[in-house]
């Protein structure tokens, strides 16, 4: 089985003492590809950087996440849009709207997304979704731009099923991530997993992030990785009534079609 990891924080710090080693890992389990998450245009140059070093293996977004959209100037558009002149960087984002925190005023955050959005027509890449307590404002702007785009998939989906059924009715494509093996916050978002069409099911750790709770042994350390992908995979398999092999199979076409991957 191969599998394809659509979002991994892959430049994030806590990855600098063994960053060589974490993507040997992954590989070794089927982790054929990881798709690097660009959040600023800092990390979306780094992200490049590392696909660089690994082709074939790791590939990156680029663009600007609603924490960051306060430092997103003029120079970043173009550079961003530069980036995603490279084969290797596939999407535009990781962004989006994110009003739980607003560690970016709500208006730049509007404004920087539908920066974005243009770019994401522009270039014809698909783009990779944030949503936080913003879904009304997003998916109005998403309507909006959704016949002039290649494509969206909600990273990270931990909505209701009304967002669920808005965003498949748009024809957007939903990435899971480990949040279901939490039996605390994701035994609803488990129960929607088969709403969703099997052509429209990706998978991701967001790692380091979101460590799955229900790994066994627990791991020492609560920094979420790539390798862990099989796993969620087995509780999402099970949660949606088909074989492992046959999630693997459907969710590593539906990357290498969406993101549009040299196979």
């Amino acid at each position: 089985m191969k599998w394809i990891d659509i979002g991994v924080n892959l430049t994030n710090k806590r990855f600098d003492k063994d960053r060589a080693l974490i993507i040997e890992n992954a590989e070794a389990v089927g982790v054929t590809q990881q798709i690097v998450t660009g959040t600023n245009m800092q990390e979306s140059q780094q992200a490049w950087l590392l696909t660089q070093q690994y082709p074939g293996q790791l590939l990156s977004t680029a663009g600007c996440h609603p924490h960051d959209a306060k430092d997103f100037d003029e120079n970043d558009i173009q550079q961003v849009t530069e980036l995603l002149g490279h084969s290797a960087v596939v999407a535009v984002g990781e962004c989006g709207l994110d009003f739980n925190r607003n560690f970016s005023p709500p208006d730049i955050q509007i404004q920087v997304f539908e920066q974005q959005l243009k770019i994401a027509a522009k270039v014809q890449k698909p783009i990779f979704l944030h949503e936080r307590d913003a879904f009304e404002q997003q998916f109005e702007m998403l309507q909006s731009y959704f016949p002039t785009l290649n494509g969206a998939v909600v990273h990270c989906f931990t909505g209701s099923k009304k967002q669920l059924v808005a965003y498949l009715d748009l024809g957007l494509s939903i990435g899971i991530t480990g949040w279901v093996c939490d039996e605390r916050r994701g035994l609803a978002l488990k129960e929607m997993l088969p709403l969703i069409p099997d052509d429209r099911l990706m998978i991701e750790t967001d790692a380091p992030y979101l460590l799955p709770r229900d790994l066994r042994p627990k791991p020492k350390s609560s920094r979420n990785l790539p390798q862990y992908l099989p796993h969620i995979a087995k509780v999402i398999a099970k949660a949606r009534n088909t074989s492992l092999e046959s999630l693997s199979m459907q969710c590593y076409a539906n990357s290498v079609k969406f993101f549009g991957l040299q196979q």
